[in-house]
């Protein structure tokens, strides 16, 4: 691979589950907002508003392979960087 191509795709896979991620993470906040500006409590679990208070459990417990799987995706995308960065250009 050429250094060019190698920092264009470490780029892309260091930055792109973030911006995922984050579009999940509003996309659910969104949800959680309107349920609770109705009056109800939110079920991280099942997802749906309910009337009776809910515990909240965190997203690495209720979605280890996105949360995990995002940062291995990063991770990979910053070696592919840094390789990208290291290889000299011929």
């Amino acid at each position: 691979m050429t250094p060019r191509l190698l920092l264009r795709t470490g780029l892309a896979l260091l930055i792109l589950p973030v911006f995922v991620l984050l579009g999940i993470y509003f996309l659910e906040l969104g949800d959680v907002r309107d349920c609770m500006l109705d009056g109800g409590h939110w079920d991280y679990l099942d997802g749906v508003c309910r009337d009776t208070p809910q515990p909240f459990v965190p997203w690495i417990v209720r979605a280890p392979w996105l949360v995990n799987g995002s940062l291995a995706v990063s991770m990979l995308g910053l070696g592919l960087t840094m390789a990208g960065l290291y290889i000299k250009k011929r």
